[in-house]
């Protein structure tokens, strides 16, 4: 199975999400990109240190590979420093991933908390590149400060079109935060929602 197969990738862009959070770009060196669905994930390899399994956090509808890497071990550090131009290993996809498709002609409400919007971000972008399949369509995320507000200029993208309800939650302030603060599931409390119309991701 393809999916089984180890196949070089090189990292064509680093995107630095916060302090120690970085999003790779990757291309394959030799053969067509692996298709993905939105929820699915990779096996990602560094030579010489190991192998771990990493969300994806780009469109499905993109040629191009992208992972959300939080530096937190040994193999997520050295994946997380992989400098524009060297080669990592990457295998699959693997999961069963999402449909958001199945959600058309529904309220969408997507609820994600720290590296956690990672996998959540390709539910955003189908949902936008299909604006018109959906009625409301709600943005609920949260981190431990407005430093860590992961892809802070998509969110501020997304929230500028008019065609998203976003909703920040942070769980300690900084000097000129006047977001919510608290845990990420807070505001939906405050939100009015019809579940029998409405899908959550």
């Amino acid at each position: 199975r393809v999916a089984d197969t180890m196949l070089p990738y090189r990292v064509i862009e680093r995107i630095s999400q916060t302090r120690d959070t970085v999003t790779l770009r990757l291309e394959p060196t030799h053969i067509a990109a692996q298709h993905f669905r939105a929820g699915q994930f990779m096996m990602l390899y560094r030579h010489g240190v190991g192998e771990i399994a990493i969300s994806i956090s780009g469109d499905p509808a993109d040629g191009v590979l992208e992972h959300t890497i939080r530096a937190v071990g040994a193999v997520s550090r050295a994946l997380h420093d992989t400098p524009v131009g060297d080669v990592i290993g990457v295998r699959g996809p693997f999961g069963r991933g999402w449909e958001p498709e199945s959600a058309a002609g529904r309220d969408l409400v997507i609820i994600g908390g720290g590296v956690g919007l990672a996998p959540l971000r390709p539910v955003v972008l189908a949902a936008l590149a299909r604006r018109d399949d959906y009625r409301r369509l709600v943005l609920i995320t949260g981190a431990r400060t407005p430093a860590n507000i992961l892809f802070r200029r998509d969110q501020e993208h997304w929230a500028g079109t008019g065609s998203i309800e976003l909703h920040q939650s942070v769980d300690h302030p900084a000097p000129g935060w006047t977001g919510h603060v608290g845990f990420v599931t807070e505001p939906l409390a405050r939100l009015s929602v019809t579940p029998w119309r409405t899908t959550a991701f």
